[in-house]
């Protein structure tokens, strides 16, 4: 059972900064999760890390980098616990540790690993510690995979029709950014979409999901990149073609909670394609999808058996 609060993380808020601003941070425990423990310099560290990748966190009060930072702490220590009831010690492929690194070198606009090396010194990021939560992150995604490849349901038949009945072979590509959120009392659904809705208004989409969603996605303002209308279930497909660019969807519930979508930018696609190609990169991504859903639930079930208490 989770046991610290907002209240009482507000007021380790207030002593982390009154620290940071003296320039003398002490290494104090903030969280013991079970056995496992979370540091004023773990959370520092967290800080720099989660601002290399998304700069905008800059943007954001304090307080917010803050619990964000925590909340990306506690989500990874508990990822990391559940993964070595499976595993001994954190071991991937270097091909897979390769892709995750490309991609985020790819999405800072920068050139090459000796740049990003450079950006992550310039950031005070150690790149040991990146490697650490890459492993974290392809390790959990593999062991979502063992537990729920079986659950996919993705129907080739169909995606082969659909291809083969688009008029005129344009289709819609999108760039969308996601807030994954959930809630334990429905009552409190307004309350939650009220201010969710008024911190889009007033701080942005981008910051708007580092603050509220619960997707992975969210250290990186919610962009999940270019998606074809293609790979779209029917009823998120129904609503995101009701939108112009930088309008945002009603909540759509899905299995993980609610799912706000924004439309960034539009651009129609002709097709020519190789139709067996096309239907295995639909498959793909559809794939990803289901398993980022079943990712979301297996976390928050796990998290509830977790004993996290504040010291």
């Amino acid at each position: 059972m989770i046991t610290y609060t907002i209240k009482k993380l507000s007021f380790l808020i207030l002593i982390i900064l009154f620290c940071s601003y003296a320039n003398s941070l002490e290494n104090k425990i903030l969280l013991k999760i079970d056995n496992d423990i979370i540091t004023s310099i773990d959370l520092e560290k967290e800080i720099n890390y989660l601002t290399a990748l998304n700069p905008n966190i800059k943007n954001l009060e304090k307080k917010r980098v803050l619990k964000l930072s925590m909340d990306s702490l506690v989500r990874e220590k508990i990822k990391h616990k559940e993964l070595l009831k499976y595993i001994d010690k954190l071991d991937v492929e270097e091909q897979y540790l390769n892709i995750l690194m490309e991609s985020m070198i790819v999405k800072l606009g920068l050139n090459s690993k000796e740049e990003f090396n450079q950006y992550l010194k310039r950031s005070s990021v150690d790149i040991k510690e990146v490697n650490k939560k890459l492993k974290i992150e392809i390790a959990w995604n593999q062991l979502i995979y063992s537990k729920f490849s079986k659950n996919l349901k993705i129907d080739k038949n169909k995606i082969k029709k659909n291809l083969m009945s688009e008029d005129n072979l344009i289709t819609n590509s999108y760039l969308l950014s996601e807030i994954l959120f959930d809630l334990k009392n429905m009552n409190n659904f307004k309350k939650k979409l009220d201010l969710i809705k008024n911190d889009i208004n007033e701080k942005g989409f981008e910051n708007a999901a580092l603050i509220h969603s619960i997707s992975e996605s969210s250290s990186l303002g919610g962009n999940v990149g270019w998606i074809n209308e293609n790979t779209l279930n029917s009823k998120i497909k129904n609503e995101i073609s009701k939108l112009s660019i930088n309008q945002y969807t009603k909540p759509i519930q899905v299995p993980a909670g609610f799912l706000i979508l924004k439309v960034n930018d539009i651009k129609k696609i002709k097709k020519k394609f190789n139709l067996n190609e096309e239907i295995e990169k639909i498959v793909k991504v559809k794939t990803n999808q289901q398993l980022n859903q079943f990712a979301n639930i297996y976390f928050n079930k796990i998290k509830k058996e977790i004993k996290i208490d504040e010291l």
